[in-house]
């Protein structure tokens, strides 16, 4: 069995490479991995960083398009059976790997999600915590779900879940797009608690409050259109 790390990377010089380390360290057992970068048009030293990381897969835009748009880019070059989705900074923590894959390894779940709000949590910026609490619970709403965590970036699945989904998302779309459209199809999410270090933007954090008012606008569009 084989998991695909999809890696959208936009101007990270400072973390990719340590990023990508901590992945290839992740011990999985029998599970071969398979690390795709996907090298979104940065403008600093990323895209000559991931040329000399040996035993990845390199994916390179022309033009930024956005973390959606890199993810589906990286979908269309997985190979695995289970697909992950790894930022590329360190926020979220490589070595829980584990834990997010057992449920589907063991034949539990198809789709597991990492929340960040069913372990402690320490958030750095309040009103980004109250904005990540209230889109997931206006998608609870509109798709009658039970998830505590709509916004994670560990969002993990078997590939012939995703496998012929049509994606629209670019930028931090991607995350209300894909959770919508597995709950309209009435697939299981389960979630298991994952820990987070939220960085803050001196460091490269770059989803705005505007990216927020978009993800109410996506969620709601998404319960009436595919």
């Amino acid at each position: 069995m084989k998991l695909s790390i999809i890696i959208p990377a936009y101007n990270e010089e400072k973390f990719i490479k340590k990023v990508v380390g901590i992945v290839k360290k992740v011990d999985l057992g029998k599970i071969e991995k398979e690390i795709i970068i996907v090298n979104d048009a940065s403008k600093d030293n990323t895209g000559n960083i991931i040329q000399k990381i040996k035993g990845v897969k390199i994916l390179n835009h022309k033009v930024n398009q956005g973390k959606g748009a890199a993810i589906r880019t990286g979908l269309q070059h997985a190979t695995g059976d289970i697909v992950l989705i790894q930022d590329a900074d360190l926020e979220y923590d490589p070595n829980e790997y584990p834990k997010l894959i057992q449920p589907i390894i063991q034949g539990h779940a198809d789709i597991v999600y990492g929340s960040r709000f069913t372990a402690s949590h320490n958030p750095k910026y309040r009103l980004y915590y109250l904005g990540n609490k209230f889109l997931t619970l206006l998608t609870n709403i509109l798709y009658g779900a039970r998830i505590t965590d709509m916004e994670t970036c560990y969002k993990v699945m078997k590939k012939d879940v995703i496998k012929g989904m049509k994606l629209r998302a670019n930028r931090f779309d991607f995350e209300p797009e894909i959770t919508a459209k597995l709950l309209k199809q009435k697939k299981k999410i389960i979630e298991v608690p994952i820990t987070y270090h939220c960085r803050d933007f001196a460091e490269g954090k770059k989803i705005t409050w505007k990216d927020g008012m978009l993800a109410v606008w996506y969620l709601i569009k998404y319960r009436f259109v595919d």
